[in-house]
């Protein structure tokens, strides 16, 4: 029975996943410790394993569509992968309680620095760097950008790896602001780009979690099929959906999973 509810919760989890760019670590996890008694490290072991899936699973979408920036990508995510190693090191050393206090703070640091930002596909030009386009499926127009401050965002990068590796939550959370708000990249690219990278970042955790035993096979897998499922139809409702709506969605999710937390860590 919790084999299927877990499996229920992981196919919400990878539509908000895929959805936001955040591989759903951030809900999967407060879910598991909060409401079904899932050790903190266990949580975060079969997170890593969802978050792979997601990433993956939404790809297939947003690859076809060209709202993936994958050069920038693959460049980010050199810096990306040397933060998630050492976050893996330091958060099998670390206490759980001490991982959910980390985990609030930064959910909400994401929550209030997106507000600080215009969330349209509007305004957006070419910089001379790392240039692309993509059509919105919402409105069906032409969006072309560059990339700004491109040496900044590589070594913010690093800290989005340290905390996916520590946190189990793939980057995204941190990623998806960077991107948006200091690469100035349009919102629905960002999610994308950030699902793209994510997948590569867990997979590097996963497997100094794997080493660790910490990966249960009865929460991961029910865990990683939900999440399959889930994950093919965020990024199809995202396509449709308005910037500032998405934007919404990002924060409270943030807010009421950060509240969550802190109040796991202070009972």
């Amino acid at each position: 029975m919790e084999a299927l509810v877990i499996l229920a919760v992981a196919v919400v989890v990878g539509v908000i996943g895929s959805m936001l760019g955040i591989g759903g670590g951030l809900v999967l996890i407060p879910i598991l410790t909060l409401f079904l008694d899932v050790p903190m490290k266990t949580a975060i072991g079969a997170s890593l394993v969802s978050v792979i899936a997601t990433s993956s699973a939404a790809q297939l979408v947003y690859v076809g569509r060209g709202l993936t920036h994958t050069r920038l990508g693959m460049t980010l995510e050199i810096t990306t992968t040397m933060g998630a190693l050492v976050g893996g090191l330091i958060a099998v050393h670390v206490s759980g309680r001490s991982l959910q206090v980390v985990f609030a703070a930064i959910l909400v640091y994401a929550a209030f620095a997106m507000s600080s930002r215009r969330v349209d596909d509007a305004g957006f030009v070419p910089t001379g760097v790392l240039d692309t386009s993509y059509i919105d499926p919402r409105s069906n127009a032409a969006v072309a950008y560059g990339v700004r401050r491109l040496p900044w965002g590589m070594s913010a990068s690093f800290v989005a790896g340290n905390l996916a590796g520590m946190l189990g939550v793939g980057g995204g959370l941190v990623q998806v602001p960077l991107m948006n708000l200091v690469m100035e990249m349009p919102l629905k690219a960002a999610f994308a780009t950030s699902n793209f990278m994510i997948g590569v970042t867990a997979a590097t955790s996963a497997a100094l979690y794997f080493g660790r035993g910490l990966i249960d096979p009865h929460v991961a897998i029910p865990t990683a099929l939900g999440v399959l499922v889930g994950a093919q139809l965020g990024p199809r409702l995202a396509g449709r959906m308005h910037s500032a709506t998405l934007r919404w969605a990002f924060q409270l999710v943030m807010l009421v999973f950060a509240a969550q937390m802190i109040w796991k860590a202070v009972r």
